[in-house]
């Protein structure tokens, strides 16, 4: 169990959502309430956070006494368990790709309040939300707590940190906005036309990682999933190698690029280490592709190609050059251009 003494980071909106569901069904929520530790004073201060245990704890009792897992965002209930058979239907796709959108298909046996779209191009990955009716006060809670559901999911099943490229949301922006931008970390979008999420493409290839025992284990602790990120990312090295690409002549620091992947320069370093892979490892290998193309490929002085793959001067760049491939910059490229000959 998380502990009490955490940080309150949860916007009281999200209880007043829960409470106003007792109430759709006549019930009580104080009860609730009381066993979350959460004071039924605290609903009336827009400003108040609770824990993610207090939400947790909440939104699990919630369910299972109003038997409604949609916590009355649609016009009819969806019993406890209806995600969990989303999960187990979607469970034996060959790629996340094929998961998703089978979880949005089956989706539409539960309700006709929404439609789930997700689609793959080589931008990106998305998944959109379409609603049908106006969902009122429950938009927001019902929008955010769906797509924390499905990115938690996803990255389950592919056991990866998934990345996000954009969140948008059809309403304004709402005072806990940093409470969503721990969510949703990475551009987020208010005030937009439709609710979407996207993500790099890559992820939607991967190959699903999980069974049935897996997912009845998961099933019994679901909950953190969709409130705390996932740690681990599978396509880690691969983002990384690629913004080393973009730039290879710029000098590149693990807090540059933990800015550019979301994280915090202790995650990526952890988990650069985890794949068996290092910044510097990374780096050099960068430049050494990007040096033996220009050796091969271009006539550029071996000045000038330090220059171009980060090095500040020539004799440092020969140096790591002999190290990396055994061989002098010029000796390469003159063994190079001697087998072009020769064939």
């Amino acid at each position: 169990m998380a502990s009490h003494a955490e940080v309150a980071v949860t916007p009281v909106a999200f209880v007043q959502a829960i409470s106003a569901a007792y109430h759709r069904y006549a019930k009580d929520p104080k009860p609730a309430l009381q066993r979350a530790r959460i004071k039924p004073e605290v609903l009336l201060d827009a400003s108040q956070r609770v824990t993610g245990w207090q939400m947790q704890t909440l939104f699990g009792i919630a369910i299972k006494e109003l038997d409604d897992e949609a916590l009355g965002w649609f016009s009819r209930r969806l019993p406890w368990g209806s995600y969990g058979m989303l999960c187990r239907a979607s469970l034996s796709s060959p790629t996340l790709e094929v998961a998703l959108k089978r979880w949005g298909r089956h989706h539409r046996l539960l309700t006709d309040d929404i439609t789930l779209h997700f689609a793959v191009n080589s931008a990106e990955a998305a998944i959109v939300i379409e609603a049908h009716r106006d969902l009122g006060e429950m938009a927001e809670f019902c929008f955010a707590t769906l797509f924390r559901y499905i990115v938690g999911y996803a990255c389950w099943l592919i056991n990866s940190r998934i990345p996000l490229l954009e969140t948008c949301f059809p309403f304004a922006v709402p005072e806990h906005l940093s409470v969503y931008q721990t969510l949703f970390p990475g551009p987020l979008h208010f005030g937009a036309p439709m609710a979407k999420l996207s993500f790099d493409p890559q992820y939607a290839a991967l190959s699903v990682r999980r069974d049935d025992l897996a997912l009845n284990k998961m099933l019994q602790q679901a909950l953190p999933l969709t409130m705390f990120p996932y740690r681990r990312d599978r396509l880690l090295v691969q983002r990384v190698r690629e913004l080393l690409k973009v730039q290879p002549n710029t000098g590149h620091t693990g807090e540059s690029l933990a800015r550019e992947l979301h994280v915090s320069p202790r995650t990526l370093h952890r988990q650069l280490r985890e794949e068996g892979a290092s910044l510097q490892a990374l780096k050099d290998e960068v430049r050494r592709e990007r040096a033996v193309e220009l050796l091969h490929r271009t006539a550029k002085p071996i000045k000038q190609i330090a220059r171009a793959v980060g090095f500040l001067n020539e004799k440092s760049f020969s140096r790591a050059f002999k190290h990396w491939t055994g061989s002098a910059p010029e000796f390469f490229r003159e063994k190079g251009q001697a087998l072009d000959r020769w064939r």
